[in-house]
């Protein structure tokens, strides 16, 4: 991750004289080493042949590289700018983005497993745009992953990023490596959770993010 500096200021109320730079809007990249699709493509192609399945027909001839791109988007999020604003209003209720959809990859058999995330903070000195609650679903998503990490990865990094007086993180997904395959439970869904701050230590807090979030 990087940083790269914003333009913006904010005045003091004491000396509007006096411009005091904002805070640097945080440059998000998650760093992929040495993507190489030809070796990923000649790397498909030869699984595929392992497993009796043969490429030589029209319709499987660009299988493998097709393979190889498809793999390559689940493992790239597209960066983004995590831009907050000033809470001026003071506002300390609880703000919540629901079913935020998730995609990722289960590290284990290298399967999707795809859902919902409802992610909600309470604020602090500063709010953040509404967008980036999805973005920072997707940092974390788009890589091999289990469920449990995914759901505490984002509920820290915003916790850490934001300093909000609490974060909550819920997600739902349902994993292919469980329903297409194994014990080939169709229909069943993973539910995860993370509350950090006083939306775990608080009772009403909690139940109100949990009733906000539809699972109570």
């Amino acid at each position: 991750m990087t940083h790269r500096p914003s333009t913006a200021v904010q005045l003091t109320h004491g000396d509007p004289e006096i411009p005091i730079p904002a805070p640097a809007a945080l440059r998000v990249v998650h760093e992929v080493d040495g993507i190489d699709l030809a070796a990923a493509e000649r790397a498909a192609g030869q699984f595929l042949e392992a497993l009796g399945i043969s490429t030589d027909s029209e319709s499987l001839r660009g299988t493998p590289g097709r393979m190889a791109r498809a793999y390559a988007e689940l493992f790239s999020p597209r960066p983004f700018e995590l831009t907050t604003f000033p809470n001026d209003e003071g506002y300390d209720e609880l703000v919540l983005a629901r079913s935020i959809p998730v995609r990722s990859v289960c590290e284990h058999h290298l399967l999707p497993f795809v859902g919902t995330a409802h992610v909600g903070y309470l604020p602090g000195r500063r709010i953040l745009g509404l967008s980036k609650l999805a973005r920072v679903v997707e940092h974390f998503a788009c890589r091999p992953q289990v469920q449990e990490r995914l759901t505490k990865q984002v509920a820290d990094w915003l916790q850490t990023q934001l300093e909000p007086k609490g974060v909550g993180v819920v997600i739902e997904a349902e994993h292919t490596c469980m329903t297409l395959r194994g014990v080939q439970a169709t229909g069943s869904s993973t539910l995860t959770s993370t509350l950090l701050g006083t939306l775990r230590s608080d009772a009403r807090s909690r139940s109100e993010f949990l009733a906000l979030a539809g699972l109570t």
